[in-house]
C-alpha cells in the first residue's frame, strides 16, 4: 500500500476529469447550504457593506453558479463575462478590489470545508479531490480579481479624462472669440489634452481669437511649455490669433530659456485685458457710458 507521499500523480486531465465531476455533483447537490454559508460569511467579514442583503445574496447565487460552471466545463469565457458584468454593477457602488478578492477566497474556503467533511474517512480519496479542484479554484479567483481590477482601472480611466475634460474647458464668450483658462498643474498628457480640445474648438466655432489664460499655473518646465508654443502655431494654422495671458516671470523665464521670441507671441498682463485685445481684433468697440439709460416715456422731475 501506498503511502500518501508516495501517491501517483493527479494532475492529467484524464485523472481528474472523474473527481471534477463528482466534485461538482456535490456542489450542486448542497448548492442551497453551501450558498447560504459563503453569504453569512461574506457579512461576518464585513465584505460589500456598499450592498443591501438581498444584493449579496442575489450576487452570490450568480457567483456561486458559474463558479461551479466553470469547474464543470473547465473553460473561463463566461465566468470572466460575468465578472466584468459584476464589476460594471458593484464598482459605482463603492465596492474595493480587497472586497472582491475576499468573497472569492472565502467561496473557495467554503467548498474546502465541504469537501474535508464529505472526504474526512478517505484521506486518500480527499487529496485527490483537492489536487483536482485547488488548481481549478485558484484559476477561478485569479479571473475574477483580474476582471474586476481591470474594469476599475478602465473606470479610473474615464474618471480621469473626464476630470482633465473639466478641468481645461474651453468658453465661448462672444462670436468667434474663445477662452481657455488653465488652472493647475500642466503635465505632458494633459498639455496635449489641452492641445486637442482647444483645435476642436477652434474648429467648431470657426474662432478668430483665443485667449490663453495661464494665470492660475504657478510653473511649467520647458517640455510643456514648448507645447505651449506648439498650440500657439497649430492655433494660427487654423486661422486663429492667440492672446496668452497671466505670464508669471518665472514661466516667462521658462519661454527664454527654450528660444521662444516673446516678442513675437501675443503677451497680455492679466485676463480683462486680454479679452479687450480680442475684442479690438474682432472689430468690437466698448463705448464706456457714465450716464443712466433714459427709459423711454419717462422724464425727469422739475
Amino acid at each position: 500500500m501506498k503511502s500518501i507521499l508516495e501517491k501517483e500523480p493527479t494532475r492529467g486531465s484524464a485523472t481528474t476529469a472523474p473527481l471534477l465531476r463528482e466534485l461538482v455533483e456535490h456542489l450542486r447537490q448542497h448548492r442551497t447550504e453551501l450558498r447560504e454559508e459563503w453569504v453569512r460569511r461574506i457579512t461576518e467579514a464585513e465584505l460589500l457593506t456598499a450592498m443591501s442583503d438581498a444584493e449579496i445574496f442575489a450576487e452570490a447565487t450568480s457567483v456561486y453558479d458559474n463558479y461551479v460552471a466553470a469547474l464543470e466545463t473547465g473553460t473561463f469565457e463566461a465566468l470572466q463575462t460575468y465578472s466584468q458584468n459584476l464589476s460594471e454593477r458593484i464598482i459605482p457602488r463603492g465596492v474595493e478590489t480587497h472586497e472582491v478578492v475576499g468573497i472569492v477566497l472565502l467561496l473557495r474556503d467554503v467548498l474546502a470545508r465541504s469537501l474535508f467533511a464529505k472526504y474526512q474517512s478517505d484521506f486518500q480519496l480527499l487529496n485527490r479531490i483537492l489536487d483536482a479542484y485547488e488548481p481549478a479554484a485558484n484559476r477561478i479567483a485569479n479571473t475574477v480579481a483580474v476582471g474586476f481590477v481591470q474594469e476599475r482601472e478602465r473606470i479610473i480611466r474615464e474618471q480621469q479624462e473626464a476630470i482633465r475634460e473639466l478641468s481645461t474647458p474651453v468658453l465661448q464668450v462672444r462670436e468667434r472669440l474663445l477662452i481657455l483658462p488653465i488652472i493647475g498643474v500642466i503635465d505632458p498628457q494633459r498639455a496635449r489634452q489641452l492641445t486637442e480640445q482647444l483645435l476642436r474648438a477652434i474648429r467648431g466655432n470657426r474662432a478668430r481669437v483665443v485667449v490663453i489664460d495661464i494665470t492660475g499655473v504657478a510653473a511649467m518646465d520647458s517640455h510643456v511649455a514648448n507645447h505651449l508654443v506648439q498650440t500657439v502655431e497649430a492655433s494660427r494654422l487654423l486661422g486663429a490669433t492667440v492672446i496668452v495671458t497671466g505670464l508669471s516671470p518665472e514661466i516667462a523665464q521658462t519661454l527664454v530659456k527654450i528660444g521662444v521670441d516673446l516678442g513675437k507671441m501675443n503677451t497680455v498682463g492679466d485676463l480683462q485685458g486680454g479679452i479687450e485685445e480680442a475684442e479690438r481684433l474682432l472689430g468690437y468697440k466698448v463705448v464706456p457710458s457714465d450716464a443712466p439709460t433714459q427709459i423711454p416715456g419717462l422724464r425727469d422731475e422739475p
